[in-house]
């Protein structure tokens, strides 16, 4: 038997967001996917925890808006849901919110009822409120014996700043305050036709997208300035934190860069990949396959609204500690003396294409992609233009971008561990 020939295509044909507004302004794209019976609504609001008053309500606000609403309770919420086969998905960064919703074209109608009452009219109930803020404590709790979490945090802290919005960590403590005041506050400030975009996917009829016009159209104005502006970034190059008894080690390391919007940003996310963005990269081949010190290893281009870094994330054994964070420097160091071959550098070419088709094959990957172009102030045709601009690195290109942002001088680390123990 012959295996046919690998074809990695040139450019992906995405089909483009149709843009309308909504009578309040809040845009509307829609991606009309008619072959595929289902429907995906997505509403992003700018209100993740950079935008919150108090410690913890952007998460809360966002996870209890399907705990009641003016006409259903959370479990009436919950069955009306699961009888149509429709669900709900919530996620929340730094910067947004994100509240989505999918079910089967033909109960969009149906559906809808009920993401008009979480969207816009959801109650906070004093009741669900303590019983969240009791159970998000304990989780948090238990999180925060973990040594990825401790690192994973003072992280975020040593790359932005402990009071800086996107590094800030709060004391568990805080969830004892978090009050529906505060909830409903956040809500009424953030859940905004001013502060939303809406995306949509799937079989798109005339009358869904009525429907979607006419739950978008209710989102209230908010008359004051909801600009959010962040203070200067506070680097602390290195912390090493001492976790008795542990018998792992978390290490994270990486250092700031750019947003997405930046010239120099996917080449980046190539040598990223080299580094360690995939099950044979460097690092992987250096901690697990040669030296046996970690199960797995990645680096990764993270994106903000407004900033973007490196990152590179391992747990190992204890007593390798230092070793692995040494082996770590050297395959960076590797990097930055030595080209990458042209073999190696067309199989990430490949790995890296792929994941793009991977995650374009339907219309709730082509919603995720359309949403993350719109926040960052592109349209489909970025898409394309990613992908050649991949095709394009060369090994000498990623040979510059190393000597110029891989210095180990300008590197964040951290390390979480018992660190007294086995140095």
């Amino acid at each position: 038997m012959t295996q046919p020939p690998l074809t990695i295509p040139h450019d992906i044909t995405v089909p483009a967001a149709e843009r309308i507004a909504a009578a309040n302004g809040t845009p509307i794209y829609i991606i009309n996917t008619p072959e595929y019976e289902v429907v995906r609504l997505s509403f992003v609001f700018h209100a993740g925890s950079t935008t919150q008053l108090h410690p913890f309500t952007a998460s809360a606000t966002a996870n209890m808006l399907a705990e009641g609403s003016e006409q259903l309770s959370a479990q009436q919420i919950a069955e009306r849901l699961d009888y149509y086969g429709s669900y709900f998905d919530i996620n929340i960064d730094r910067d947004h919110s994100y509240i989505t919703f999918c079910t089967l074209s033909k109960f969009f109608t149906q559906t809808a009822e009920v993401i008009e009452q979480i969207i816009l009219h959801p109650t906070f109930p004093d009741e669900e409120v303590a019983t969240y803020r009791t159970k998000r404590r304990q989780m948090l709790d238990v999180e925060r014996r973990k040594v990825q979490t401790i690192a994973r945090e003072n992280f975020a802290k040593a790359m932005f700043g402990a009071e800086h919005p996107y590094g800030v960590s709060y004391a568990t403590d805080d969830y004892d305050n978090l009050q529906r005041e505060a909830i409903v506050e956040h809500y009424i400030n953030r859940y905004t036709a001013e502060n939303c975009l809406v995306v949509c996917s799937g079989k798109i009829d005339h009358r869904t997208r009525e429907r979607i016009m006419e739950i978008t159209d209710q989102l209230p104005h908010r008359a004051e300035s909801q600009i959010v502006t962040l203070p200067p970034f506070q680097t602390t190059h290195s912390m090493r934190i001492q976790h008795d008894g542990a018998v792992q080690s978390s290490i994270r390391m990486g250092r700031m860069l750019f947003e997405r919007s930046h010239p120099d940003f996917i080449p980046m996310q190539v040598l990223s990949t080299v580094l360690g963005g995939y099950f044979g990269s460097r690092l992987m081949q250096n901690l697990r396959e040669r030296n046996g010190f970690t199960y797995g290893v990645f680096s990764a281009m993270v994106n903000f609204q407004q900033a973007g870094y490196l990152a590179i994330a391992t747990q190992v054994g204890a007593e390798v500690t230092a070793e692995a964070q040494r082996q770590i420097l050297l395959e960076i160091e590797r990097l930055r003396n030595e080209a990458v071959s042209i073999e190696e550098l067309e199989l990430v070419k490949n790995i890296m294409a792929g994941e793009m088709m991977r995650i374009l094959d339907g219309p709730f990957g082509i919603a995720d992609v359309t949403t993350e172009n719109i926040l960052c102030g592109f349209d489909n045709s970025r898409i394309n233009y990613n992908l050649q601009r991949i095709r394009q690195t060369t090994p000498d290109e990623l040979l510059s971008l190393a000597q110029k942002y891989l210095r180990e001088e300008d590197l964040v680390s951290v390390v979480v561990g018992d660190l007294e123990n086995n140095e």
